[in-house]
């Protein structure tokens, strides 16, 4: 490995020091604080050393591809571990004596998270996604003391495991027809056919499956909202963002390497993965009376939107996700924010009675949580609603009606549930119980968040430009 190698690997290098850093500091003395703060710093450091866009794009051997995609993708993963490791400080503090493990394995997630996005073999994306998953065992069951935390727990290990292995069946697949694991290798075999050998499209389909469980759509959504409602709530947030954005920015650099949408089989299977998740992640959210399953539902019908812009596999269809992810993150962020805040030591704030009355009570915290929601559903002033501008944009242009048309549909069937929890915080009927007072650090991240959405959404040209001039589209 080269000097120039070492200089763009950095802020993964940074990462991978922090767990180790942690790790000591856990043996010598437990100090939550202390291992908290240190977590921050990590994170702060990491994001100092991104590559500058000058020098992109290099390649560190074959494995790893830093360009101006996985910068950008790379920041803002690390800026969303940032906000978690912020809510996590006061929600972990109240509620397990030994703390210091958790942020050693956050610390790993987000590492695996970033790997992914620089990926430009399957080695490194196998890896990468192995690296993440496994931390997510431990993060997910870390509330040792509930019975859903463990069973969340279990059910993500049993269902991740499965998915790895037809993961790694379909890569086997490829390389055994194609003799190359190299997304640009792949590129050139992928090029000299207009139909796929039915053994290399069995591979694709195998990764595709894959990768779906990650992304938690149709049909391999089933662990969704029981693991959102089993797992702490920062972690439910962390899952939601990081670990969804890291899956769909390597499906988009392996799907654009080998232009996978000019095949039809493949545009048909993620047209049909699309629709249903739209329709199935918004009929069963309109059923729930939990909280966390409703966002659970939810994020399975915004990645079914998501796949509108990625079927559409061009310049806007790449510029549109990478302006959803960052709107997605910032608002799932702070819905599961407010659920943090509100949560007591004993349980999450996940039914819809934790909020009744929270406008009254909380005016502020009820504001956070109404802008998130209004963002969600994509309405105007908020970025959600520039985002989804942004994925009926990409789906007009490469005229996927169909896809459009269901986008603006679901989205309207969206709206119901949300408003129905804005109408729960707007009830005047007396609180039940005292409600949690929250830590300062918690209310800074939430604003923040906040007024990014409405950044983003009255004036979003400066990120669009961002997108534009770092991943190179436009």
């Amino acid at each position: 490995m080269s000097r120039a190698d070492i200089i763009f690997l950095l802020p993964h290098l940074m990462l991978t020091l922090g767990a180790v850093l942690v790790m000591m500091a856990i043996a010598v003395r437990r100090n939550h604080f202390a291992v908290y703060v240190l977590t921050c710093l990590t994170l702060i450091v990491a994001l100092y050393f991104l590559p500058k866009t000058a020098s992109l794009p290099h390649n560190v051997g074959v494995l790893f591809v830093v360009d101006g995609l996985g910068v950008f993708n790379t920041m803002i993963i690390m800026l969303a571990a940032l906000a978690v490791a912020l809510m996590s400080y006061a929600y972990f503090d109240t509620r397990e004596e030994r703390t210091g493990e958790y942020y050693m394995l956050f610390i790993l997630a987000t590492f695996g998270a970033c790997i992914m996005v620089i990926s430009g073999h399957f080695v490194s994306f196998f890896l990468g996604l192995e690296i993440l998953s496994v931390s997510l065992y431990g993060m997910i069951a870390y509330l040792r003391k509930r019975e859903r935390s463990d069973e969340a727990g279990i059910k993500y290990l049993i269902l991740a495991a499965f998915s790895s292995a037809f993961l790694l069946f379909g890569m086997a697949l490829i390389y055994a027809a194609t003799g190359d694991m190299t997304f640009e290798g792949l590129s050139g075999y992928f090029s000299a056919f207009d139909e796929l050998p039915i053994l290399v499209m069995t591979g694709v389909g195998l990764v595709v499956v894959g990768a779906g469980f990650k992304l938690s759509v149709v049909p391999f959504h089933m662990w969704t909202p029981d693991v959102y409602e089993g797992a702490p709530a920062p972690v439910a947030a962390f899952i939601s963002t990081i670990s969804k954005g890291a899956t769909m920015v390597l499906l988009v650099r392996f799907f654009l390497a080998i232009d996978g949408f000019r095949f039809p089989v493949v545009l048909t299977i993620f047209t049909v993965i699309s629709i249903a998740s739209m329709v199935v992640g918004n009929i069963l959210a309109l059923r729930q009376q939990n909280v966390k399953r409703i966002l659970a539902y939810s994020s399975i019908a915004h990645f079914g939107y998501l796949l509108v812009a990625f079927i559409a596999a061009d310049e806007l269809g790449v510029e549109a996700v990478n302006f959803y992810l960052v709107a997605y993150f910032a608002t799932m962020l702070g819905a599961f924010g407010v659920v943090t805040v509100l949560s007591h030591p004993e349980r999450d704030a996940e039914l819809l009675d934790d909020y009744r009355g929270l406008l009254w009570s909380r005016p502020a915290l009820a504001t956070v949580f109404v802008v998130t929601l209004l963002s969600l559903a994509g309405i105007p002033l908020t970025a959600g609603f520039v985002a989804k501008f942004y994925l009926l944009a990409s789906g007009i242009s490469t005229n996927q009606w169909l896809l459009v048309i269901l986008l603006v549909v679901n989205s309207i069937v969206g709206l119901f549930y949300y408003i129905r929890i804005v109408a729960v915080m707007f009830d005047s009927a007396e609180e039940r119980e005292a409600r949690p007072a929250g830590y300062v650090g918690n209310f800074a991240t939430l604003l923040i968040l906040v007024v990014l959405l409405v950044w983003f959404g009255v004036s979003p040209q400066g990120l669009i430009d961002v997108i534009r001039n770092l991943v190179g589209v436009g």
